[in-house]
């Protein structure tokens, strides 16, 4: 174990033996961290935390810190970080509350970049990205593979859904469908299609795009059509090429409790 003699670590963290801490950083009880993770200078982490494997842990990130939350009072709520996840300098994490099943959590493959900040009780996928000062409020929940631009501020208990993509200072106060791209405005934000680049680059075929840019039409660009109207076609179509993507995204809406962004930037 490489320990700096200025780290201060408390006598019931647990260590693996091939961790990494550098200077004056900071690691209290109840933290376990798992094995060739590397703790940059001045980095805080409180328990109870579990970190996994090959993470590196920023200089002057808080991790594991309480919950800002009014109700908060002193449960001993956790945060479960997965592996290969890249948190750096600056970001803040915090626990969870009684209220949001006493856990914040992040899977692997995530870069979370320099001062994000991910409140109490959210879900975070595997393989996300969050630039620079992306914020999340308590409860969030990030699908898979979804890329969230610098500034972006999203509301508590929204859902954002797996591939997506949101570009950089948008405000987000709805749920954020699967699959799409969603442009940030000076006042408000707006999804300007199916995110085609991001699926072309995760193996995603062309015929499942295809599939998804046909029921994006008919869900967002039916101007005659109710919402719920829209999905229910989007649905049934769906059922005669039986694309499983689409399926998300129509259940995706299906089971949003905050109701679904749906602005967009037509051709």
């Amino acid at each position: 174990m490489s320990i700096h003699p200025t780290a201060v670590i408390d006598a019931k963290a647990e260590l693996d033996s091939s961790v990494i801490v550098g200077p004056y950083a900071v690691i209290e009880a109840g933290v376990r961290i798992g094995a060739d993770t590397k703790v940059e200078p001045h980095a805080v982490i409180s328990g109870p935390t579990t970190i996994g494997e090959r993470n590196l842990i920023g200089s002057f990130a808080v991790v594991g810190g309480s919950p800002q939350d009014l109700s908060y009072k002193g449960e001993p709520t956790e945060l479960i970080i997965g592996s290969d996840n890249r948190i750096r300098e600056y970001a803040s994490i915090h626990r969870g509350t009684v209220e949001g099943n006493m856990k914040t959590v992040i899977g692997d493959h995530n870069l979370l970049m320099a001062y994000i900040h991910i409140a109490h009780d959210c879900i975070i996928g595997n393989h996300v990205i969050l630039a620079n000062v992306a914020t999340l409020a308590g409860h969030v929940e990030v699908g898979d593979n979804a890329s969230i631009g610098g500034l972006v501020a999203i509301h508590q208990f929204c859902r954002i859904g797996m591939y997506s993509y949101i570009g950089g200072v948008s405000g987000i106060s709805m749920d954020v469908p699967p699959f799409v791209i969603l442009a940030g405005t000076r006042n408000r934000t707006r999804i300007s299609g199916i995110n085609k680049i991001g699926l072309r680059r995760n193996g995603f075929s062309r015929e499942t795009i295809r599939n998804l840019d046909m029921a994006f039409k008919i869900i967002f660009r039916s101007p005659n059509l109710l919402m719920k109207d829209a999905i229910e076609i989007a649905k049934k179509k769906n059922e005669e090429v039986g694309c499983p993507e689409v399926g998300k995204l129509v259940k995706f809406f299906e089971e949003s409790t905050r109701g679904v962004v749906k602005q967009t930037i037509m051709d």
